[in-house]
Parts: C-alpha cells; sequence; structure tokens
C-alpha cells in the first residue's frame, strides 16, 4: 500500500513542478491549510487558487522542485505524508526559493484511488 500512497503522491509533485492541474488529486471533501487560510472544501480552495492565479496574471510554474518524503504512515485506507518542498520561481522581483513544509492525509477511496482529504502547507524559516 506504502507504494500506492507514493504513486499518489508523486503525481500530485508532478503536477506541480509542470504547472498542471493538481485539483485531480484531492477528495471533493478535502480541507487544506495553504498560505495561512483555512478552505473547508476542493471548491473553497479551487476559487482561492484561481482568483490568486488571475492576480498574478499566470499560473505559477516553478524554475525547481524538490521535494523529500520525511514520513509515511499507512495507516488501513488511511495515510499520513510529511514531506519538505523547496521551490525556485522567477518573479518580477526576480528568483525566489520558497521552503515549505507539507503534511498531507490522504483517504484509499471505494475505487481503490488514495485522494487527499487534507493537506496543511507551512513556510519554513530561512
Amino acid at each position: 500500500m506504502e507504494n500506492e500512497v507514493i504513486e499518489a503522491y508523486e503525481r500530485l509533485v508532478s503536477a506541480f513542478r509542470e504547472g498542471r492541474d493538481k485539483f485531480g488529486s484531492f477528495a471533493a471533501e478535502a480541507t487544506i491549510i495553504d498560505g495561512g487560510r483555512w478552505f473547508g472544501s476542493l471548491a473553497e480552495y479551487r476559487a482561492g487558487w484561481d482568483a490568486w492565479v488571475e492576480k498574478m496574471g499566470h499560473l505559477p510554474v516553478p524554475a525547481t522542485v524538490e521535494t523529500q518524503v520525511l514520513s509515511l504512515q499507512v495507516l488501513g485506507d488511511t495515510a499520513l505524508l510529511v514531506h519538505s518542498i523547496q521551490s525556485r520561481e522567477q518573479t518580477d522581483a526576480g528568483e525566489e526559493t520558497e521552503r515549505e513544509i507539507e503534511t498531507i492525509v490522504f483517504a484509499r477511496q471505494p475505487d481503490g484511488r488514495w485522494l487527499i482529504v487534507h493537506q496543511h502547507l507551512a513556510s519554513l524559516p530561512d
């Protein structure tokens, strides 16, 4: 089962790395904490994300993304994954590096897919 969770995780990271729609990795009832803001559903998060992209004027595509799984626990049909993220991207101000830590809770769906039911992203200090 760990391999299935890692595959689901890698699909999410690939989508982020390539600037593709990452929302297919989430269950509709997922809750998300991103940028210190609470989103009570995937629809709410998608609306917030779309507003952010519109404000930026483009979909962010990082120049590089490095991740490292720090912990993975599979507990029946639920899995808890913690990973670190370091990404670089070009901005109007120049190149910026962002370091974050993220906790992701996956749940196996009736069709066998592992989808995110909760995600908590937090910035790490420099």
